[in-house]
Parts: structure tokens; sequence; C-alpha cells
């Protein structure tokens, strides 16, 4: 996971934190490698990136799907190329963010308390652990809500666009397996 603050951000205890080196995956979930091809051969998964004015302008009609509010925090540029837990790289100027359950690739409309700024974000992460925080952003979508002097900050947030869900691979019936 990645998940820390920049620096001008109070420290948190997060997985990033103490996660190795060039590393920022701790906890993330593992992707089997192809078949005949080694795990340390694969690539991330890497997924493409609007900037916030693209998001924006193709979702700001679009109602909010669920709401929540607190405070959200950044993460440093030194995490940059370090794996989230979706598998792709931090890309500090990437408009993306960290959350604790939002399936990744949800698009979450994030609005100053403070100034009224708007940002959209897409979920590519896990965290943040720090309580009362709701979310960690990227350093370009933590400029664009004038987070970079205070490092926190408190928002409103809104799911505008779910992420897709995985569906397990093997359902249970609930009816008992009857013999035949």
């Amino acid at each position: 996971m990645l998940v820390a603050c920049a620096s001008e951000a109070p420290p948190s205890n997060t997985a990033a934190s103490r996660s190795k080196p060039k590393s920022a995956g701790h906890g993330a979930p593992s992707v089997p490698a192809p078949e005949g091809v080694s795990a340390s051969h694969t690539a991330p998964v890497v997924v493409p990136n609007e900037d916030s004015d693209a998001l924006a302008q193709r979702l700001q009609a679009q109602p909010a799907l669920t709401r929540f509010s607190g405070q959200v925090s950044y993460y440093s540029n030194a995490l940059a190329g370090h794996s989230t837990a979706s598998g792709e790289p931090y890309e500090p100027s990437a408009y993306t963010a960290a959350h604790r359950s939002l399936p990744f690739g949800t698009i979450v409309r994030v609005v100053s308390d403070k100034t009224g700024r708007t940002v959209y974000v897409r979920i590519n992460d896990r965290g943040p652990f720090v309580h009362g925080r709701v979310l960690d952003l990227s350093h370009a979508a933590a400029k664009k809500l004038g987070l970079i002097g205070p490092g926190v900050l408190d928002v409103r947030a809104e799911v505008v666009e779910n992420g897709p869900v995985k569906k397990s691979a093997h359902r249970r019936s609930k009816k008992p397996h009857k013999p035949h």
C-alpha cells in the first residue's frame, strides 16, 4: 500500500511507512503470474490516468452515489514509482487517491470545506490508516485542492463513478449438496 503523507503533513503510522524501500505494496493483493512466467517478471497493472479537468468535464453533472467527509492528506513525492495496492506505480502528477475500502477505479469528487475547490480522483490504493482521515491524495490532486501548505484538510467527498467490483471465482451454494 502506498500510504504516506508529505513532509508538510503530520506524520502518520501507515503501512507504507513500515514497508521495505522500493516496495510500498505491503499488504497488497498478490496477482499470480501467467503460466510459464515467474512473478518477478510480470509488470504491474497500469491504468491510464485522466486528469482532474477531464474527469470534471465528464462527471460534473453526475449525481453523488454516496457521500462521506473527513480529513485528507497527501503522498510524499519520495514515493514516486513505488507500487500502490492496485499494482500500479504511484505517479505524483496523476489524479489518484487511497481509500480504505472503495473498489479500485472508483472516481471520487473531493471538495475542500475551506475553499470550495474541487478535484476528481481515481482510487488506486488503500489507506489512510490515521483516525479521521478519509483519503490520501496524490501530489497533483493535493495541489489542486490547496492542500500542499496545510498538509491536512477537511473535505466532503462524493463517489460519482463506481470502480469495477471483482466477484469471487467460487460461490458456495446455500443449499446442501445432495448425492445423486
